[in-house]
C-alpha cells in the first residue's frame, strides 16, 4: 500500500490563493507573503513566520481564517501552529518563537565557521526633550494639580505607580511639558528613556515592516524603562501600527516599564480605536486638564515674565489675564506681542501698549460668530445624531443634553437670541431655551466631562 506524501509547501501554496483573495492586499503583503508551509505531521500544520513579529499577528489577528482554509485546502481537521523559521539550502529549521535575522545580501562573503554576525541599522537612542519643559517651570493650579500630582509620581517611582498614565486635554494645557518634565526626571536617575510622537513610532514601525527590520523595532522600543508617547489620538484608522502598539505596551508593561501617554480627548472618547488598546490605557490612572482659571494665567505670566527677564506691571499682567484664553500659548503669546511691540516702538510696558498690542487679536478670538448650521452640525456629529433629534421632541438622556448644549452653543457662539435659537430648534418656547442654556453653564462649572465635550465641540467648530 503506497502511502501519499502530502507537500506543507504546496499546501501553504494553495491556501495563500486563497488567502489572497480574502485579505486586503496591504494584510497579504504584510503578514502572509513571505509565510512557508513547514510540516504536516499527524493533523499538524505548522506554519513558518519571518520573525516573532509577523508570528504574533498572524495567532492574534488571522488564526481563525488560516485555520479555516487550511481545512478547506485539505478537506480534513488539522491544528495549525506557527513557528519562526529560515529556509537554508533547501531545508526548513523551525524555531519557536526565536527571531529570525535578516538575509545576508547575495554577494556576501562566503560563511565562516564562525556563527555569522548581523548588524541592524543603528536605532538612535537619543531622546528630544525640551530644556524648558521640567516640573519645576510649570505652574500648577486647580485646573492641572491632578495631572500634574501623578506625573510626580510616576516619575519618582516608574513602572510601579500608575502604569500607564494617560493624561488628556485640549491643545495648549501642558500635558506635552508634563510628558517632556516625566523624562527629564527619569533620565537624571539613569534610566533609558523614548520620547516619540505616535506620528514618529507609526513611521518606525511601518519603515521597519517595509525593509524587514520588524526586530530592531522591537528591541529599540520594549527595551527601553520608560517610554513617552505623544498625541496617541492619531493611532485612529491605523490598524496595523495599532497593532505593533499593542504588543509594545504588553511587552513594557509586563516587565513593569513605565508608560506615559497623552491624548487630546478621554479614552473613551477615542473610537475606532482597538477594544484590547482602550482596555489597557484605563487600566492604570486617566487625568484630564482643563483651561486654566484666571488665578493660574495670572501666575503663568508672572513666572513666563520673570523668565524672559523683563519686569512687566502688575496691572498689565492682570490685563492679559483677565482675557479670555482658551489655552496656555495663547496666553504665552499675548505677553510675547508685548514685550516685543514695547521693544520695536521703545515704549514702556503698560496697559495702553496692552490695548495696542493684543486688542486685534483678542476680538478676533473672541467676537467671530460660529454659523448657525455648523453649531447644529458638530454637535450632532459629537453626539452620533441627526440634525432632526435636536430639533424633535425626543427627551432620552443624550438626546436631551445633546439639544441643551446645542442651545447654549448657539447662545454663546453663534450669538443668536433666544427666540431664534427656538426657531433654529423646531420651534421651540423661548423660555424652554433660556432654561437649556443656564443648566448647561450651570453644570460646565462642575461637571470635568462635561467641559471636555464642550470644548471639543468648539475645537471641532474652529477648525471648521
Amino acid at each position: 500500500m503506497t502511502t501519499t506524501v502530502i507537500d506543507p509547501r504546496s499546501v501553504w501554496d494553495a491556501a495563500l490563493g486563497e488567502l489572497q483573495l480574502r485579505v486586503t492586499r496591504a494584510n497579504y503583503e504584510t503578514w502572509l507573503k513571505h509565510t512557508v508551509g513547514v510540516s504536516l505531521r499527524d493533523g499538524e500544520f505548522v506554519i513558518g513566520a519571518p520573525n516573532a513579529f509577523v508570528l504574533e499577528a498572524l495567532e492574534q489577528r488571522m488564526f481563525s481564517l488560516i485555520s479555516e482554509t487550511i481545512e478547506h485546502v485539505l478537506n480534513e481537521p488539522v491544528n495549525v501552529s506557527f513557528r519562526v523559521s529560515m529556509s537554508s539550502g533547501g531545508s526548513s529549521v523551525a524555531e519557536d518563537r526565536v527571531p529570525a535575522p535578516p538575509t545576508p545580501a547575495r554577494d556576501a562573503a562566503p560563511a565562516s565557521t564562525e556563527p555569522a554576525q548581523f548588524e541592524w541599522p543603528p536605532y538612535t537612542r537619543l531622546i528630544k526633550l525640551n530644556a524648558r519643559y521640567t516640573f519645576d517651570r510649570f505652574v500648577v493650579g486647580r485646573s492641572n494639580e491632578l495631572a500634574h500630582a501623578a506625573a510626580e509620581a510616576v516619575a519618582a517611582k516608574p513602572g510601579s505607580t500608575y502604569n500607564p498614565l494617560v493624561m488628556y486635554s485640549g491643545v495648549g494645557l501642558g500635558k506635552t511639558h508634563l510628558l517632556h518634565a516625566i523624562g527629564h526626571r527619569a533620565v537624571a536617575m539613569g534610566l533609558s528613556v523614548i520620547y516619540a510622537t505616535t506620528e514618529k513610532f507609526t513611521n518606525d514601525y511601518i519603515k521597519a515592516i517595509r525593509e524587514g527590520t520588524t526586530e530592531e523595532f522591537r528591541d529599540h522600543y520594549r527595551n527601553a524603562d520608560m517610554l513617552l508617547l505623544d498625541d496617541i489620538q492619531f493611532l485612529i484608522g491605523k490598524e496595523q501600527t495599532q497593532e505593533g502598539f499593542f504588543h509594545t505596551f504588553n511587552a513594557l508593561h509586563m516587565a513593569n516599564r513605565q508608560i506615559v501617554v497623552t491624548s487630546d480627548r478621554p479614552v473613551s472618547a477615542l473610537r475606532l480605536l482597538e477594544d484590547r488598546i482602550q482596555s489597557r490605557l484605563t487600566g492604570g490612572l486617566v487625568v484630564d486638564m482643563q483651561p486654566p482659571a484666571i488665578e493660574t494665567r495670572l501666575a503663568i505670566l508672572k513666572v513666563k515674565a520673570e523668565q524672559a527677564g523683563h519686569d512687566v506691571p502688575e496691572s498689565v499682567l492682570e490685563l492679559l489675564a483677565e482675557r479670555v484664553y482658551d489655552n496656555v500659548r495663547e496666553l504665552e503669546g499675548s505677553l510675547n506681542r508685548v514685550i516685543a511691540l514695547a521693544h520695536a516702538t521703545d515704549s514702556p510696558i503698560d496697559v495702553d501698549l496692552v490695548t495696542r498690542a493684543i486688542d486685534d487679536m483678542v476680538d478676533s478670538l473672541t467676537t467671530r460668530e460660529a454659523p448657525p448650521d455648523l453649531v447644529l452640525d458638530t454637535v450632532a456629529a459629537h453626539f452620533g445624531m441627526g440634525i432632526d433629534a435636536l430639533a424633535g421632541r425626543k427627551r432620552d438622556k443624550k438626546t436631551a443634553l445633546a439639544r441643551h448644549v446645542a442651545m447654549y452653543l448657539l447662545r454663546e457662539d453663534a450669538k443668536l437670541r433666544l427666540t431664534a435659537i427656538g426657531r433654529v430648534l423646531g420651534g421651540k418656547d423661548h423660555t424652554t431655551v433660556g432654561h437649556g442654556c443656564d443648566r448647561i453653564a450651570v453644570q460646565l462649572g462642575v461637571d470635568s466631562a462635561l467641559r471636555r465635550q464642550v470644548a471639543n465641540i468648539r475645537e471641532a467648530l474652529a477648525a471648521s
